[in-house]
């Protein structure tokens, strides 16, 4: 059973910092796109960031472009969400994602993290 172990939420006052770590297993996460998913009260599940495989290729939803750096660390089989500058609209589950792109696109998602921006 595939299994994605986040770590990293909590409580943060607005302008602060927090980083989420995701780590999977080497054999999912070699080959694996992985990606950050928030899901705020009442709101949909919506993308916050991706990286490729060999960390070349990020992606960023507008709302956190150039506060949320996305990294992987491949020795590690981890993910990386550095949050930076958060506001109380940054308060979500975080999710994390491994997408493979086998002959047809497989998902695996993380439990979630909870993340309250809040003074």
């Amino acid at each position: 059973q595939v299994q994605l172990v986040e770590s990293g939420g909590g409580l943060v006052q607005p302008g602060g910092s927090l980083r989420l770590s995701c780590a999977t297993s080497r054999s999912i996460f070699s080959i694996s796109t992985m990606g950050w998913y928030r899901q705020g009260p009442g709101k949909q599940r919506e993308l916050v960031a991706t990286i490729t495989t060999n960390g070349r290729r990020t992606t960023y939803a507008n709302s956190v472009s150039g506060r949320f750096p996305i990294s992987r660390d491949n020795a590690k089989n981890t993910v990386y969400l550095q949050m930076n500058s958060l506001k109380p609209d940054d308060t979500a589950v975080y999710y994390c994602n491994a997408q493979l792109s086998l002959p047809v696109v497989v998902n695996y998602w993380g439990q979630g993290t909870q993340v309250t921006v809040s003074s």
